[in-house]
């Protein structure tokens, strides 16, 4: 459960510096942002697997690169559902999921190894 808490709050602090970098990503508030990260936690639990099932033939065409569209998606769906979080377009949506993946094990491996 301790691991649940901490990964939850990197996920939303990672999203708050992806919305300082990113034009076209919002983060309005820690409060926003905590609920965007269990958001896209849980979409990424039981939605993102039906897609990459569903999307198995592209994925394997673009030798694994559609999974990075795939995510993009998954965080244009969380602002869709979270109200003050938002996301602007498809490519702020490619280069937020891309960037978030990074500072979030960034993160994490920097905690980790404080620890």
């Amino acid at each position: 459960m301790k691991g649940w808490v901490a990964r939850w709050l990197i996920n939303a602090v990672a999203l708050l510096i992806v919305a300082g970098i990113i034009k076209g990503i919002d983060v309005h508030g820690v409060l926003a942002a905590l609920l965007a990260a269990a958001v896209l936690g849980l979409v990424n639990a039981f939605i993102r697997p039906l897609f990459l099932l569903l999307t198995l033939p592209i994925n394997l065409l673009t030798l694994g690169l559609f999974t990075l569209v795939v995510n993009a998606l998954m965080l244009w769906l969380t602002a869709a559902l979270v109200p003050g979080f938002s996301v602007a377009g498809l490519w702020s949506a490619l280069w937020g999921s891309l960037l978030l993946s990074i500072v979030s094990a960034a993160i994490g491996w920097l905690i980790q190894d404080g620890a």
